[in-house]
C-alpha cells in the first residue's frame, strides 16, 4: 500500500467492516466529508447535524433484494473514531446484500477503502497514536483472551503514554538547554550541568527498560508458569505429582495442607514448564496464628494465579457438589484477572461412573494417571497458540520501536557524555533533538510515509 494513494482525506471511503462469512449481523462503514449526503441518497435522514444517532429504517437495494432494514449509526461532526462524519450501516450478515450496500454507495460517490484506511484516519485526526493503532490490529487478530489482553493493554496506552511522557521530558530539557544557548553571553544558566545529567540518567533508564521489555516480548519465552487453582482437597497436589512423574508435593486426605505454594519445574514435548501447586480457596477470618498463616497463603495463592500464563483450575469429580463448585471456579476465574489461558480439570475421575464431563473439563486422575496424557497434549496445543500470538500480538509494535528505541539511548547517551566532558550544550541540543524524534517515532509525533506504510499495509480491508 503506498501512502500517497492513501492520505486522500477528503474522498469519503466505505468497506465491509465485519467478517464476510455469514453472520446474523453485518457491517458497512463509511468515512468522509460526503458521507451525510450519502445517506440521505439511501434513504436515510439524519437527525442532528452535531451529535451521534442511531435511525432504525430500510434501504432499496434495487432487484432481487429489494428493501432491506438497516440500524444506521450515524456520526455527522468529526466526533467518530475517524475524526471525520462517519455512517455505520448494520444489517443481516449475507455478503450479498453487505456487497450491494457498498455497490450503492460506490454509485453515490464513495470510493472503496484501502486496507487499514479507517485506522489511519484515527491516526491523523489524532484520536489514536501509532502504537495504539498497531493495538487495534492486535485485537482484530486475537483468537484467545491472552492475546486480546495484550492488545487491549497496548490500546489503552499502556505503551505509549510513558513514551510520550519521557518525551515531554526531553523537550523541556532542550528547552533549557537552549535557553541557556541564547542567553550565553549573559552568563545565564537554566538548568545545572548536575540536574541535567541526573535527569538524563533516569530517562535513559525508563527507556532501556521499555526497549528490554519489548525485546523479551519478540523471544520465546525460556520457561511458561501453570498455577493449580481449586478448593482445599481438590486433588491439585496428586495432579502435580502425576505430571511431574515423581512426589514433589506433599499429597494428604486432610484439607489444607499446601500452605506455600511450591514450584516444580516440568518439561513437556520440550516446552519447560513451571507448576505452581497453591493452597485451596477459601474464605480466611480471625487473628489467631493459624488464621495469619491461612490467609497470607491466601495472598499468595491469588497472586501466583495472577502472574501465571496457563491456570488449571481443579474441581474434584467425586463430590457431591461438583455443579455448584464449577460454577464457583468459573466465577473466580472470570472475578479475577484473567491469566492467557484457563484449563478446566477435572480430578478424581476414577472414583466416578457417571461418564466423562462436560466440555471443556478434562477427565484425570492423579491415582490411575487416566486422562494425564491428555492434559499434557493440551498443555503443549496452548503453549504453541500461546507462544505464537504472544509474539504476533506485538511483534509489529516490537520490530518497528526497537531501532527507534536504540536511537533514543544512544542519543541520550551521547547528551550525558557532551556534558560530562564539557564539550558545550550545542552538541547537547542536537542530540536531545535525536532522542526526542526518535521517541516521537514509537507513537507517531514523528512519522513518514515509510513508517506509516509498514504500520497499515497489515490492516485488512474495512478496519
Amino acid at each position: 500500500m503506498a501512502l500517497s494513494r492513501v492520505v486522500d482525506v477528503d474522498d469519503t471511503i466505505v468497506a465491509i467492516g465485519s467478517s464476510t462469512a455469514p453472520a446474523t449481523r453485518g457491517v458497512v462503514r463509511l468515512s468522509g466529508p460526503n458521507s451525510m449526503s450519502v445517506a440521505v441518497r439511501f434513504g436515510i435522514q439524519p437527525q442532528s447535524d452535531r451529535r451521534a444517532h442511531r435511525v432504525d429504517t430500510q434501504i432499496d437495494l434495487g432487484d432481487p433484494l429489494g428493501q432491506v432494514p438497516v440500524r444506521a449509526l450515524i456520526w455527522p461532526s468529526g466526533r467518530s473514531y475517524t475524526g471525520q462524519p462517519s455512517l455505520e450501516l448494520h444489517t443481516y450478515g449475507s455478503l450479498p446484500i453487505l456487497n450491494a450496500i457498498v455497490r450503492g454507495a460506490l454509485a453515490h460517490g464513495c470510493r472503496a477503502a484501502r486496507p487499514g484506511e479507517f485506522t489511519l484516519r484515527a491516526f491523523l485526526a489524532g484520536r489514536l497514536d501509532l502504537t495504539q493503532a498497531e493495538a487495534v490490529l492486535g485485537v482484530i487478530d486475537a483468537d484467545h483472551r491472552g492475546s486480546l489482553d495484550h492488545a487491549l493493554r497496548q490500546l489503552a496506552g499502556n505503551l505509549s503514554r510513558p513514551l510520550e511522557s519521557l518525551r515531554s521530558e526531553l523537550l523541556d530539557l532542550l528547552a533549557d538547554v537552549e535557553a541557556g544557548l541564547d542567553f550565553v553571553d549573559e552568563d545565564i544558566q537554566f538548568i545545572s550541568d548536575q540536574d541535567l545529567v541526573e535527569r538524563l540518567t533516569v530517562i535513559i533508564a525508563a527507556v532501556e527498560t521499555t526497549r528490554d521489555q519489548l525485546s523479551q516480548r519478540t523471544r520465546d519465552k525460556s520457561e511458561w508458569i501453570v498455577a493449580l487453582r481449586g478448593l482445599p482437597n481438590a486433588g491439585k497436589s496428586r495432579l502435580l505429582n502425576a505430571l511431574a512423574g515423581h512426589d514433589a508435593a506433599i499429597v494428604s486426605d486432610v484439607a489444607g495442607t499446601t500452605r506455600d505454594v511450591v514450584s516444580v519445574p516440568i518439561q513437556i514435548q520440550n516446552h519447560p514448564l513451571v507448576f505452581i501447586d497453591t493452597a485451596g480457596i477459601e474464605t480466611v477470618q480471625g487473628q489467631s496464628a493459624l488464621e495469619q498463616i491461612s490467609q497470607q497463603a491466601q495472598i499468595q495463592a491469588s497472586r501466583a494465579g495472577r502472574e501465571a500464563d496457563i491456570r488449571l483450575w481443579c474441581v474434584d469429580r467425586s463430590s457431591a457438589d461438583w455443579q455448584s463448585t464449577c460454577q464457583a471456579m468459573h466465577h473466580q476465574a472470570a472475578d479475577k484477572r484473567r491469566a492467557a489461558i484457563d484449563l478446566w480439570v477435572a480430578t478424581k475421575s476414577d472414583s466416578v461412573t457417571s461418564g466423562p464431563p462436560p466440555a471443556p473439563w478434562i477427565a484425570t486422575s492423579g491415582l490411575t494417571g487416566d486422562g494425564i496424557d491428555t492434559l499434557r497434549e493440551e498443555l503443549v496445543a496452548q503453549i504453541e497458540q500461546l507462544d505464537q500470538s504472544e509474539t504476533d500480538s506485538v511483534a509489529g509494535t516490537a520490530a518497528r520501536c526497537a531501532g527507534s528505541l536504540q536511537a533514543a539511548t544512544t542519543a541520550i547517551q551521547s547528551a550525558i557524555d557532551y556534558v560530562n566532558q564539557d564539550d558545550g550544550h550545542e552538541y547537547v541540543s542536537s542530540e536531545l533533538r535525536l532522542a526526542a524524534a526518535a521517541l516521537g517515532e514509537v507513537t507517531g509525533a514523528v512519522y513518514t510515509d515509510d513508517i506509516l506504510d509498514r504500520v497499515f499495509s497489515r490492516f485488512c480491508i474495512g478496519k
